[in-house]
């Protein structure tokens, strides 16, 4: 903030000088006193404006850097002093704008005026957009005006890369979206939704603690039947998820009678909802209740007609459907014992990335058949292979795979997980640190912390149960397998993660193992982003 005291030193020499007893050389005359006392009002309203521009300057920064931290933080340790050095390549300065605008257009969802003053531009006329929507036959109502244009615009023209990896992902989901919806007699529209929840992402967290594709919180999810514990969270099964938003959705529609309204309350409970209704003086309609509902809310039924229109008129923008790895089709098994994905992968020939890609609910690529039954999606091309050698699977290297020790860390919740907590009111180190089962000596380790203060907001490095993963090892097995073990010799590189690359893309260009990257760089699972960076040690 040094610039901010060369300002005000500045401004108090500057009114030192214009105040009434300054008088001046003796000699000047009235008109010459007047004359200095324009220009050095004129200064002082100068640096004032400078003033205010460098302080609003340093908020957005601020902001923008517990943007990054957060866009950085679930895989890549960083500090507001990291940034400074940081090497903006094009992805990094993509994955940057990115955040700024996702910053921007939080603050445009926070009342009509603010939404008002955004201009998206369109070479679209109004006419063919209504002509648009009505030819979708939507049986959820479709409402068209400024508000919903703006989302129109948004998802169609503003974001075409991110679109054309959701209408990718969209391609394996979404008939797995509508088979369940029709099961239930809903509208298939609803399939929309996981666009503004979750981008498509079966990984998506909030910052609230929601997650999966459809963006459930732990006490929901209970009561709509997802199982969580320390092996399975079917938040994260794109299609359980999904039959419990099918169940929440109908449960919505029966209490207010409308789509809108059920789709508003998804975002922010029947609650609101009814509260809304009751300070429209009882009106049902989405946009009279608009002004009532929760901020997040009002932009969400505008953003559910914009995100709808972009599915069905994706070509006429000139987007298209990104290539993102999913299988034509898929087979599923029920599985009754206990299961892990790489003896699957190593025995049947799926490669391991794409197993839980298909089956991202087992957290720690475990499936616990033996306490009940679950679901195996597996690529159909390996399914035959799955079925000849399945009693093999089973017993394949099951005794370095499902080790006691390995396993009491995981249902004792100290597998070394990374979480990144963030501090809230009341929370002090000896509370963070009962709660995940560590030190607080440990926590201020991990986080350079020389007292043991924190403050509301911070974020804190954490690993559960005090297992900091190793970078030799598995962190959540004692013995490692041949595939898995690795050692850092070799020509150490630093790679920047660009568009289209998955872990399994850049391990095969450097010759290297999943297992590899995530343990050199200290991730707990495959999600990267663009403009993250790897270090790489070159086999």
């Amino acid at each position: 903030m040094k610039i901010f005291r060369t300002i005000t030193v500045a401004l108090a020499a500057v009114f030192i000088a214009s105040s009434p007893a300054y008088a001046g050389p003796k000699n000047d005359s009235r008109k010459k006193i007047e004359e200095e006392n324009k220009r050095l009002q004129e200064k002082i309203d100068s640096l004032q404006m400078e003033l205010d521009r460098y302080r609003m300057e340093a908020d957005v920064t601020d902001s923008l850097e517990i943007e990054m931290l957060e866009a950085y933080g679930e895989s890549v340790e960083r500090s507001r002093d990291s940034f400074e050095s940081m090497e903006y390549t094009a992805e990094v300065s993509d994955s940057l704008l990115n955040i700024w605008y996702a910053h921007q257009m939080a603050a445009y969802e926070v009342d009509f005026e603010e939404v008002d003053s955004v201009r998206f531009e369109s070479n679209v006329p109004d006419d063919v957009y209504i002509e648009r929507l009505k030819k979708m036959n939507s049986f959820i109502t479709l409402p068209y005006n400024e508000t919903v244009k703006k989302y129109i615009i948004l998802y169609s023209e503003k974001m075409p890369n991110k679109m054309s990896h959701m209408l990718g992902l969209s391609r394996y989901y979404m008939p797995i979206f509508e088979e369940i919806f029709d099961s239930y007699d809903l509208p298939l529209e609803l399939k929309a939704m996981t666009i503004i929840e979750s981008g498509m992402n079966p990984l998506a967290v909030s910052r609230a603690g929601a997650k999966g594709m459809w963006q459930f919180m732990y006490n929901t999810a209970k009561v709509y039947g997802l199982h969580i514990d320390s092996f399975v969270d079917e938040r994260l099964d794109p299609v359980k998820s999904a039959e419990a938003a099918a169940q929440y959705l109908q449960d919505a529609y029966e209490i207010f009678g409308d789509w809108n309204l059920a789709i508003a309350s998804y975002n922010c409970g029947a609650g609101n909802v009814r509260k809304a209704i009751r300070r429209a003086d009882g009106k049902r309609g989405f946009w009279d209740i608009w002004p009532y509902l929760p901020r997040e809310t009002r932009s969400y039924g505008p953003a559910f007609v914009g995100a709808l229109y972009a599915l069905n008129y994706y070509k006429e923008h000139g987007i298209k459907p990104a290539d993102v790895g999913m299988p034509v089709a898929v087979d599923t098994f029920r599985i009754n014992k206990q299961l892990h994905l790489k003896q699957v992968s190593e025995l049947t020939g799926a490669p391991l990335e794409e197993l839980k890609n298909l089956n991202p609910q087992y957290r720690h690529e475990i499936i616990p058949g033996h306490s009940r039954e679950y679901i195996l999606r597996i690529p159909i091309e390996y399914s035959n292979a799955f079925i000849e050698k399945q009693d093999t699977i089973y017993r394949h290297k099951a005794e370095e795979y499902f080790n006691p020790t390995t396993i009491k860390k995981i249902i004792d919740g100290g597998d070394g997980e990374l979480i990144w907590y963030k501090v809230k009111s009341g929370d002090y180190l000896g509370k963070i640190a009962g709660k995940y089962r560590v030190s607080v000596a440990q926590i201020k380790k991990w986080n350079g912390l020389t007292s043991n203060n924190i403050r509301i907001g911070q974020r804190l490095r954490i690993y559960r149960g005090g297992v900091v993963p190793s970078s030799s090892g598995s962190s959540s097995s004692s013995t490692s397998s041949s595939s898995s073990s690795t050692t850092q010799s070799g020509e150490k590189v630093t790679y920047t993660v660009k568009s289209g690359d998955n872990l399994g893309k850049i391990a095969e260009k450097y010759g290297v193992t999943v297992n590899d990257l995530k343990k050199w760089n200290g991730l707990t699972g495959t999600m990267i982003k663009v403009g993250q960076k790897l270090v790489i040690h070159k086999k």
